[in-house]
């Protein structure tokens, strides 16, 4: 039975082990600094064993799975120790600076830099779910500096999990990232400040809060230790972002203040169109 290492056992670590568990017959191992995390996935299951970071040279696949401020620090750990023949991949939701961090190592052919569009709003081993990555898009970066071998080991991962692939450099994953995923948590969490900024009396926001609110505000249940690290280590593209949706605030804040239900109508009838891009890709 092969040795499966997951370093970082909250949602996507803990699906990813409990996915691959099930489907590709791995034992899997868990680090994880947060004791309370080890416990509870091994209570649930989604690990069978706990082990210690110096423990993970043997493993056949290492899944980093940590906030992505650290991701750099730990893949280097990881790829100084792991054989010619272990797969390293993380899962963070940005991967310029990780890739930058490994640049140079010598066992940059065994890493694959991944970021699987999976996830909830949920958080912890807990959060664990079957069946997350189906039907996903997993964004692949520079391809070319992963051994063709160790390539095939993680695209084989990734078809058990039922994922599509599309290939990226790590500036432009970045860049579309910001804009697609990124911005919209930032929106989210502001929502979410604006609404108890307002409204003191909580039993009004739960008993009016529609589905459209809800699902609007969702992402706001988001951890903060996981989506910091990214809002940070993206700043540039989500500036950019920001700076163009702040600007599409105010013009539509304009509308409003002027009457100009035409224009008010004209937009949002355009903005329609997005309907038809998520409607259309598969």
């Amino acid at each position: 039975m092969e040795k499966l290492v997951v370093i970082g056992l909250g949602l996507i670590g803990g699906s990813l082990a409990l996915d691959l568990k099930k489907r590709n017959g791995y034992k899997v191992y868990g680090v994880d600094q947060n004791k309370a995390h080890i416990q509870k996935a091994l209570e649930l299951g989604v690990i069978d064993v706990e082990i210690e970071f110096s423990e993970i040279a043997d493993a056949s696949v290492v899944i980093i799975a940590v906030p992505v401020d650290v991701i750099p620090k730990v893949a280097k750990q990881v790829l100084d120790v792991v054989s010619d023949n272990t797969l390293v991949f993380d899962v963070g939701s940005v991967k310029n600076e990780i890739c930058k961090a490994i640049a140079s190592h010598s066992n940059r052919k065994n890493y694959v830099a991944a970021h699987p569009l999976a996830g909830t709003e949920f958080s912890g081993p807990e959060a664990a779910i079957l069946n997350l990555f189906d039907e996903k898009v997993n964004i692949l970066c520079e391809v070319d500096k992963t051994d063709w071998k160790i390539l095939d080991k993680a695209l084989s991962i990734f078809k058990k999990l039922n994922m599509r692939i599309k290939m990226m450099s790590p500036e432009e994953h970045d860049r579309h990232i910001a804009y697609v995923s990124h911005l919209s948590h930032v929106s989210s969490f502001m929502l979410g400040k604006t609404v108890l900024s307002i409204e003191k009396n909580e039993q009004h926001i739960f008993d009016m809060a529609s589905t459209g609110f809800a699902s609007t505000v969702r992402l706001a249940k988001s951890s903060a230790t996981t989506w910091a690290p990214i809002f940070l280590q993206n700043k540039e593209n989500i500036i950019r972002s920001l700076d163009e949706y702040i600007k599409n605030l105010n013009e539509f804040r304009e509308m409003i203040v002027t009457d100009n239900s035409e224009t008010l109508k004209e937009t949002m009838n355009d903005t329609n169109y997005i309907k038809s891009i998520l409607n259309g890709i598969k």
